[in-house]
């Protein structure tokens, strides 16, 4: 419980932040995952909530969804959080949890445990606050596989969210507090050259390099790129060959590409799914999808934007909204949902060493998330 007069001090959320981010959660480590699930549970446990676990398949950890006691009879909120990180085991060693003027820093505290964990606290004064208690029903849902496309929760996510009037997404804020209320859809590749071995000093007329090749397709694929229509295809992991003297038999790419409409992904994604070896002898399996569709601002999302932006007006700060290339749980909900995202924290640095969160955003975010909960209906 709060120790402080004023439920949204930003150094009691900041504690409870704090225990979040010190339990490291990489999204191939279910059980560390699980121990962060397990924490987020028992603060639930005094809550007019009913409390769902969700066992985790296909190495990811589990997931966990909490009710409201209240509003379950019809199409209610649904909060969607992330628990998992990018961030490797030990990371936490190399940026470990420190303040520093008006920047806390820790592995995912920006993307996405800072907001998460707002999402927690509002919901927790909705709760015990008297009269605070909101004409709809809030579900929150916090998954542990999000940072890999969400292959295991997907599912969930989409079927909750035909539930939902709202769906609000606690994704971190973009540049200077900016609300997400738009984002590409995202689309993930695998590559697999097969050519031909051959000694690369005595016979290399026998072999058919499958890293030439490899070449030659990245090669088509950044043409693909388009700055001006919003698309990118990027070649983010390549691994091909066994010895410097060994024509490569073996190749293999990992893509992302991100599209600002659902046109272009129809365009685009055959094109890459269709790619075939320039090279006789060699051969080119592509896998892969779109897995997130893009998230356009309808019209019950941006007349959600513009409900939270009042809020925000009369707490004291202008909320603008954005279009932007990252890809959230909320592309599976925008489609038929009205959903606002980006309603974590401020801050920078999302996956990297300097990862970190802005103190003084805390407050305000937590707030308008609370008045979200009290006035949406």
């Amino acid at each position: 419980m709060l120790t402080t007069a004023d439920p949204f001090d930003s150094k009691t959320i900041l504690d409870g932040i704090r225990r979040w981010v010190e339990i490291e959660t990489p999204t191939e480590a279910p059980e560390q995952v699980n121990k962060l699930v397990t924490m987020v549970a028992e603060g639930y446990r005094d809550l007019p909530v009913t409390i769902e676990r969700i066992t985790g398949r296909s190495d990811c950890g589990d997931h966990i969804m909490a009710r409201s006691s209240w509003g379950q009879d019809q199409p209610g909120i649904l909060v969607l959080s992330h628990l998992d990180t990018v961030h490797p085991m030990g990371f936490i060693e190399r940026l470990p949890f420190r303040i520093e003027g008006d920047s806390a820093f820790g592995p995912g505290i920006y993307d996405m445990k800072g907001g998460a964990y707002l999402a927690y606290h509002a919901f927790r004064q909705l709760c015990v606050s008297k009269g605070a208690r909101s004409p709809l029903g809030v579900t929150q849902l916090y998954v542990s596989d999000e940072e890999i496309g969400s292959p295991t929760s997907r599912a969930l996510i989409e079927a909750e969210g035909r539930r939902a009037k709202y769906v609000l997404v606690t994704e971190p804020a973009r540049d200077g507090g900016k609300i997400v209320t738009g984002r590409k859809g995202v689309a993930r590749f695998e590559i697999f050259v097969h050519g031909v071995p051959a000694h690369a000093g005595t016979r290399p007329e026998d072999g058919r390099s499958a890293i030439r090749e490899l070449g030659n397709i990245i090669q088509t694929l950044e043409a693909m790129n388009d700055i001006k229509r919003g698309v990118t295809v990027n070649v983010g992991v390549v691994r091909g060959g066994t010895k410097p003297n060994v024509i490569a038999e073996e190749a293999y790419a990992e893509v992302d590409m991100r599209v600002p409409t659902m046109a272009d992904a129809d365009e685009l994604v055959p094109k890459i799914l269709a790619l075939t070896s320039r090279t006789d002898g060699v051969s080119v399996k592509v896998t892969g999808e779109l897995n997130r569709p893009p998230y356009k601002k309808g019209n019950a999302g941006a007349a959600l934007y513009e409900h939270a932006k009042s809020l925000a007006a009369e707490l004291g700060f202008d909320l603008i909204d954005v279009f932007t290339g990252g890809g959230s749980d909320g592309n599976f909900t925008a489609p038929h949902t009205a959903t606002l995202d980006g309603l974590g924290v401020d801050g920078k640095g999302a996956h990297t060493h300097y990862e970190q969160l802005y103190v003084s955003s805390i407050e305000p975010r937590a707030r308008l998330l609370y008045r979200l909960y009290q006035t949406l209906q």
